[in-house]
């Protein structure tokens, strides 16, 4: 039987979808005045805010020598490579060269579509022709005043594909999440999982279970609730998007009256860095106390902490598996959700090349 590594892989020259939105960063992260440095799926770019404030997304690397451009500097909506001082255009054209009259053909950097959207810049990495914004997922509690939520952002020493499997996953909340967000009901529970044309939807709820930690702090239930997690997963771009939350036991669960409950909204971005690391954003809204900043704050640290723990397992994981990559993983019956998404990336990987050639 093939790993979970061989079924992505296998016939495939790429571990990763290009056509498709990526989160390059906040909205927060790019400055008028700065250039930031990121790899997207092993590509250099970096991304800065023209006169207009609209962001530029451009390869880093001069085309004369391979300069990386973040070494460059802005002049208004250009750059100037800061090796020998070839100027480029916003969009990519070398529009000037020290001590040269004429510039060559094919001098040129190239560029991305980006676009800005709910406090985020996503990027497209694949055939710009197809980059459609449309597709882009709607995260409406990102730009709401009904919600408040913080930001984050984590650096992963991982194959992002590890990180997917930690999402998809529920049954590791008791274990490595103990003290944070987990309890104990989540371990012998299995979420109903719902194919959908973005990838899945896991609904998991948990009815009479002990309130996790942080809804006992901030949300005030001490008793019995009753407890979902909505998880979508869109296979293309790498998304999380969850509807989570607890209200006092004997409700009639998400779908019903939600008077009382105490709502979570969540976002988990995975945007590939290198085969081995992975760019991590994320954001937790709630729905109640939107006013006080104290405890906005104190979920934000409660996630926070969480993620560390996921992050100290996956890394561990990841250093073991370096180790011995073809080794065989032994799956379990609850992996289901972790190896559809496998497939249909792979289907997807398989179908952009094949059309590539």
């Amino acid at each position: 039987m093939q790993n979970f590594f061989q079924i992505l892989i296998s016939g495939v020259g790429s571990i990763w979808i290009k056509n498709a939105w990526y989160v390059a960063g906040w909205s927060s992260e790019i400055k008028s005045d700065e250039l930031l440095s990121r790899t997207f799926l092993n590509i250099p770019i970096i991304l800065y805010r023209d006169t207009s404030e609209n962001v530029v997304a451009m390869e880093d690397r001069c085309s004369h020598r391979f300069a990386p451009l973040s070494k460059g500097r802005l002049e208004g909506d250009s750059i100037r490579c800061m090796y020998h001082g070839l100027k480029f255009s916003a969009a990519g054209d070398c529009i000037e060269i020290p001590g040269g009259d004429k510039i060559p053909p094919g001098m040129k950097v190239k560029t991305f579509p980006v676009t800005e959207r709910q406090k985020l810049v996503w990027i497209w990495l694949g055939d710009p022709t197809l980059a459609n914004e449309r597709e882009i997922t709607d995260l409406p509690y990102l730009d709401s005043p009904y919600w408040a939520y913080k930001e984050g952002y984590i650096h992963y020493e991982s194959d992002f594909r590890l990180i997917a499997d930690n999402l998809l996953d529920f049954s590791h909340l008791t274990f490595v999440h103990e003290k944070t967000i987990g309890s104990s009901g989540l371990a012998n529970e299995r979420p109903k999982s719902e194919i959908q044309d973005y990838g899945i939807r896991l609904i998991n709820f948990n009815k009479n279970d002990d309130p996790a930690p942080h809804v006992k702090k901030f949300g005030g239930l001490n008793g019995k609730v009753d407890r979902w997690t909505i998880s979508d997963w869109y296979y293309r771009g790498n998304l999380l998007v969850m509807d989570s939350g607890s209200m006092p036991a004997g409700s009639d669960g998400p779908d019903g009256d939600r008077a009382g409950a105490i709502e979570f909204r969540h976002l988990s971005a995975l945007t590939p860095e290198t085969d081995l690391t992975c760019h991590y954003h994320f954001a937790q809204a709630q729905s109640f106390a939107t006013d006080n900043d104290d405890v906005t704050e104190g979920i934000f640290k409660t996630v926070c902490i969480a993620f560390e723990e996921d992050r100290d397992i996956i890394e561990a994981q990841q250093r073991v598996i370096n180790l011995d990559p073809m080794r065989d993983m032994k799956p379990v019956s609850f992996d289901g959700p972790l190896t559809h998404i496998r497939k249909i990336m792979n289907k997807a990987i398989e179908q952009e090349q094949s059309i590539a050639k």
